[in-house]
């Protein structure tokens, strides 16, 4: 090897570990093979906004591409589970049936599920929702519904949440239940991250809804995105740079959901959205968003509120969503969450989207819900997933069974 490519390679090497290598907690699950996988999806994400930012492509188009390799073609049956794709209302989704006690007369559980992705990436079909809807049915013998809403940005809110209520109407009538021998006693709604907003905003819809008569037994809400008025919550603070969602991502994932500029990501990352207080709606929605009064004392550690002197109110009239229950279910009322069913959430400990599943908690405990909240102490955003597909982690393998041990025992 001659001097010049010698020194070539020495650099390039030195440049790929600085951009691996993230100082991550020592409590973090596994830090090396989440340093390694986090580098790679960094990357696909760096590049689809360097296109975007050249004027080649939408934000995520690249991303979206890259998500695509991982998606199984065609829906793969065996003895075990039957896979198949339909649609709901409208809406398509993937059916996984557990086929355990078909030639018996035995009613299962069911379970609506709604995949992450920042509302704006992901699909039922990939590997590790797909592997992990499997197991569920496999599991719990059940029937698990996937349901692949349309995403942004040919989707805007509340294009997502139109569809997920539509689909959960359709499925939750006796004809669509009977179809799969669905116990009309025993179906849930879930979902994770993205997936987790839009199952907590139908089960609070399909609770106030007096037209079906058939309601959802439980809710299981996977480190849910609840609000986007407070980004510098003790999680924000403390996790801002852990993966595998970064604090500015989940801002450009929300103003993407909400139809918003992506130049808008500082402003709502230093909180100039909710600086006009005198605003009796935007004083309300703040005090259902009060983690010094909703955080347990635990969790607020030393951060303190960042609350901006001037900012930008006219943010909120540019992005209505930002106060629209229909998009962050944690601003619902008291009495919309005293009418939901129990739920299981599920938090990590290095996600910045840990308060939001743990004051969504507070709130539905004051309003009377039973509530279980499962943290996850080495735990990172969209762990669970990682109990499936090339990048599998402990963490994952745990908090798969944890969360399918709470819906055997209460659905």
């Amino acid at each position: 090897m001659t001097r010049p490519v010698l020194i070539v390679s020495v650099l390039l090497s030195i440049a790929a570990a600085y951009y691996i290598y993230l100082p991550l907690p020592s409590t973090i699950s596994e830090p090396w093979k989440l340093m390694f996988m986090d580098s790679i999806l960094r990357g696909v994400m760096h590049v689809s906004f360097l296109a975007h930012n050249l004027g080649l492509s939408r934000p995520f188009d690249i991303a979206k591409y890259a998500a695509s390799w991982d998606e199984i073609k065609g829906p793969q049956s065996s003895s075990a589970i039957r896979v198949t794709d339909t649609s709901f209302g409208g809406v398509q989704a993937q059916v996984f049936e557990s086929t355990a006690a078909d030639q018996e007369s035995h009613l299962k559980r069911g379970v609506i599920y709604f995949h992450g992705g920042g509302w704006t990436l992901g699909s039922g079909k990939m590997q590790t929702y797909y592997l992990q809807c499997w197991s569920m049915a496999e599991e719990l013998d059940a029937v698990v519904i996937s349901i692949e809403y349309r995403l942004a940005p040919e989707a805007r809110f509340p294009d997502q949440y139109n569809e997920a209520v539509q689909a959960s109407k359709h499925i939750l009538t006796a004809e669509v239940l009977s179809l799969y021998s669905i116990d009309q006693k025993r179906v849930a709604v879930s979902g994770d991250s993205a997936g987790a907003n839009l199952a907590a905003a139908v089960a609070q819809q399909m609770a106030l809804d007096s037209s079906p008569p058939i309601k959802f037994k439980v809710q299981a809400l996977l480190y849910p995105a609840l609000q986007a008025l407070d980004f510098n919550t003790p999680s924000y603070q403390q996790n801002a740079d852990i993966p595998i969602l970064h604090r500015p991502l989940m801002a450009r994932f929300w103003l993407e959901y909400l139809n918003g500029d992506p130049k808008h990501v500082t402003s709502l990352l230093a909180n100039n959205h909710t600086s006009n207080t005198t605003i009796q709606e935007v004083a309300a929605a703040k005090a259902k968003t009060d983690w010094t009064k909703l955080l347990p004392v635990a969790f607020q550690k030393n951060y303190k509120p960042v609350v901006p002197l001037h900012g930008d109110p006219e943010l909120l009239e540019k992005l209505p969503g930002l106060l629209d229950v229909r998009a962050a279910p944690l601003l619902a009322d008291t009495k919309v969450l005293k009418a939901v069913p129990p739920a299981y959430i599920m938090t990590c400990e290095h996600d910045v989207l840990r308060d939001d599943g743990l004051m969504y908690a507070t709130r539905l405990e004051e309003a009377g819900v039973d509530v279980t909240v499962d943290h996850v102490e080495d735990g990172f955003h969209g762990c669970l997933s990682f109990a499936f597909g090339p990048f599998r982690f402990s963490v994952g393998k745990r908090s798969f069974k944890s969360y399918t041990h709470w819906l055997k025992e209460n659905l």
